[in-house]
């Protein structure tokens, strides 16, 4: 199954010269450029309390690319589930679904930065049952089905066109995420390849009597620009690359783990990680042909618009037509 996905967190590095109005601008062209070639999703991220404008508010981003676009598929992962309200939560989702057509997805996360529970009066200490509370009333709400909330009983109207299933699913890295997945019988998306997931999911799945339980995994992503000439294409951007990948890593947290975390101290071993690449044309396809996914993601760290899109067109003009 082919995955092509593209990719935004809106993160901006101080070097940085356009504006965060024109990025944002930036993105949701880009959106319409996916919705009219081979791109099958992109991906939006979710972040709090941050120095350098990490994406806050994917919901709203995520229904302006819903209104630009007719095909591909917008998903928000992780939504940070705890530090929302589940109900209104529940109301902008269906008014995403019912604008969308079945084209939206969010994957509620957990969470890792301590930071940002604080900054919503949220426990940290008690995070993972608030998660489960908010989780359990957004299930019942966009099932259609009426919920006790607030010492009161509720049900949304109008109600979501799609199953629960495809609306939202559960991420998370733990196998406490995989049963929590299956206790709610949604769809389970780890951040990382791990067979013990994948079995922690399908046995409590079994359990539970949910036949439907499926496994959406990441199959190794990594952070990829195009270009002819890659050597050149890392000393025109490798900075901004560096700066996501530091700026990323300085939120690491004992219990993470995701391929987007890397441990390089310099250019030259972010390079060899692996998890930031510049790939030639015909390199790029050869990742399509061998694992079926590629990540693009071309306003990363900061690197300019103009550099993104001279990107996108190497994918359209060079690789999109062999696929």
């Amino acid at each position: 199954m082919r995955n092509i996905v593209l990719r935004f967190d809106m993160r901006k590095a101080p070097q940085c010269t356009e504006t965060v109005s024109d990025r944002y601008k930036t993105a949701i062209e880009m959106a319409c450029w996916a919705d009219r070639n081979t791109v099958d999703v992109i991906g939006l991220s979710e972040h709090h309390n941050t120095s350098d404008g990490f994406l806050s508010a994917p919901l709203q981003l995520a229904g302006m690319m819903v209104a630009r676009t007719q095909r591909v598929r917008i998903s928000v992962s992780a939504l940070l589930l705890p530090l929302h309200d589940p109900v209104r939560l529940a109301e902008d989702i269906t008014l995403l679904d019912l604008i969308a057509g079945g084209r939206f997805t969010a994957t509620c996360g957990l969470g890792y930065r301590r930071v940002e529970y604080d900054s919503f009066g949220i426990d940290w200490n008690t995070r993972g049952e608030v998660f489960n509370e908010k989780l359990a009333v957004l299930v019942q709400a966009l099932k259609g089905e009426e919920f006790y909330v607030n010492d009161g009983r509720m049900k949304l109207h109008p109600a979501p066109v799609s199953p629960v299933q495809a609306l939202i699913t559960v991420g998370g890295n733990s196998k406490a995420a995989a049963r929590r997945a299956a206790r709610f019988e949604l769809l389970f998306c780890p951040a990382i390849d791990d067979p013990d997931l994948e079995s922690a999911y399908l046995n409590a799945c079994k359990e539970r009597g949910f036949k439907h339980g499926f496994i959406i995994s990441p199959r190794e992503p990594a952070t990829t620009f195009i270009s002819e000439d890659p050597t050149r294409c890392w000393k025109d951007i490798g900075e901004y690359l560096m700066y996501d990948a530091k700026a990323y890593g300085a939120w690491r947290h004992p219990n993470r783990r995701a391929y987007a975390e890397s441990f390089a101290d310099n250019i030259d071993e972010l390079k060899k990680e692996g998890k930031y690449r510049v790939l030639t044309p015909e390199q790029a396809l050869l990742k399509i042909q061998e694992t079926g996914s590629l990540h693009l993601a071309p306003l990363t760290g900061g690197v300019s618009s103009d550099y993104g899109w001279k990107s996108l067109r190497l994918f359209e003009d060079r690789v999109q037509p062999y696929i």
